[in-house]
């Protein structure tokens, strides 16, 4: 007969228990742990994800008034004579008169150049007719000199110089490289206060620039009157560029 009793097999079994238990609990606290510190990171992150996503797209101008420093003028003369060596000969006439002009305003010789030069002929009941056509191309970076040339033109009149449609003074600004990182800048500065006032009145602040991308830049006449047949063009031009950029908001 064994001497374990009833009482001792019972009060021996609860030591077995704990001792298989104790390591499920700690497993399971450490799970539990886990998941917890794993939610709180996942939804961090999608907080953090969130925020990195968002973002504002403005668009920002910047101006600059200049003057051109470079003036062309075409000039296109013409004379019909029943045969060719007539008009030619008022077409050479008509040269000399032309480069007279231009040397008492100043000009250099080499500042004009002769660019084209048609012929054509047509005939009238059998008669024919000889239309001699040329033009001359003033080139210069005198522009006060150039304004002033074109406030004389009458005077080509005067000497019996008749210009064609097409023949008018024509203003370029040459040096956009110049300016162009200084614009782009200020366009730039111009989108972040625009940001800036959006982010304010969504309660975020602006971060920095996600991407950009920057418009054409455009040069016109700055008063709006860009010459044509009868209208002179102006030397004093309008420079402008528009920027689109995309902010980060935080």
């Amino acid at each position: 007969m064994s001497d374990v009793s009833p009482d001792h097999a019972s009060a021996s079994t609860p030591s077995w228990r704990v001792a298989t238990t104790k390591p499920l609990v700690v497993s399971s606290i450490i799970l539990a742990v886990g998941i917890m510190v794993g939610g709180f990171a996942l939804g961090d992150g999608l907080k953090r994800a969130q925020r990195a996503d968002r973002s504002v797209t403005v668009r920002g101008l910047a101006e600059r008034d200049v003057t051109a420093d470079l003036a062309t003028w075409t000039i296109s003369y013409s004379a019909s004579a029943g045969d060719l060596s007539s008009a030619q000969s008022s077409v050479d006439n008509d040269t000399k008169q032309i480069e007279a002009f231009f040397r008492e305003l100043g000009f250099p010789d080499d500042a004009l150049q002769p660019t084209g030069v048609n012929v054509s002929q047509y005939k009238d009941n059998g008669v024919p007719t000889f239309t001699v056509r040329q033009r001359m191309t003033l080139r210069t970076h005198d522009i006060k000199r150039a304004q002033d040339a074109v406030r004389r033109q009458f005077d080509l009149v005067r000497r019996g110089v008749i210009l064609e449609e097409g023949s008018g003074m024509s203003y370029t600004f040459t040096r956009l490289n110049d300016i162009k990182p200084t614009m782009v800048a200020e366009a730039t500065k111009d989108a972040r206060a625009a940001a800036e006032q959006f982010a304010k009145d969504s309660g975020a602040e602006v971060g920095a620039i996600k991407n950009a991308t920057q418009g054409y830049f455009s040069i016109d006449a700055r008063d709006g009157d860009s010459g044509g047949w009868g209208v002179s063009d102006t030397p004093f031009k309008k420079v402008r560029v528009v920027t689109t950029v995309n902010f980060y908001l935080k």
